[in-house]
């Protein structure tokens, strides 16, 4: 049995919603990094068992993988919480794999969404011209 699922559009926010940790690799039949990637990404979801390795066929997904914005493949894709926290194109060798798995699993997800927040606050305050100032002043006369 294969350890991986078959991401479609139909499946894909359901998957990434149900679960914390989603691997995501894009890959097409007639690449061949992709192919060469295939069984290095098939060992680690046998050695990863709690953790979601899918795949994204981009030839049959192109509305995904344009979604993501993935210019080449194979790329990986890591989305934790429904954050992707790791986007990479290339095959990468099974040690490489295995440190990017380790270093996944290893981050502070509050970390990571205060960071987005912190960002997504401050591109907000640049969208409305002059941001800076605003809301320092007293309460009161």
């Amino acid at each position: 049995m294969s350890g991986t699922v078959e991401l479609t559009k139909e499946n894909f926010d359901q998957t990434v919603a149900d679960n914390e940790f989603v691997l995501i690799d894009f890959w097409a039949d007639w690449c061949g990094p992709c192919k060469q990637f295939a069984p290095v990404y098939e060992k680690a979801a046998e050695e990863n068992p709690d953790l979601v390795f899918a795949k994204v066929d981009t030839e049959a997904q192109p509305e995904l993988a344009q979604a993501f914005g993935i210019q080449s493949i194979p790329t990986l894709m890591i989305v934790r919480d429904q954050v992707a926290i790791f986007a990479q194109p290339g095959a990468l060798p099974e040690p490489a794999l295995t440190d990017v798995i380790d270093q996944a699993r290893k981050l502070d997800m509050d970390e990571v969404r205060k960071d987005i927040a912190a960002q997504e606050s401050q591109g907000q305050g640049q969208s409305q011209g002059e941001g800076e100032g605003q809301g320092q002043q007293p309460g009161g006369e």
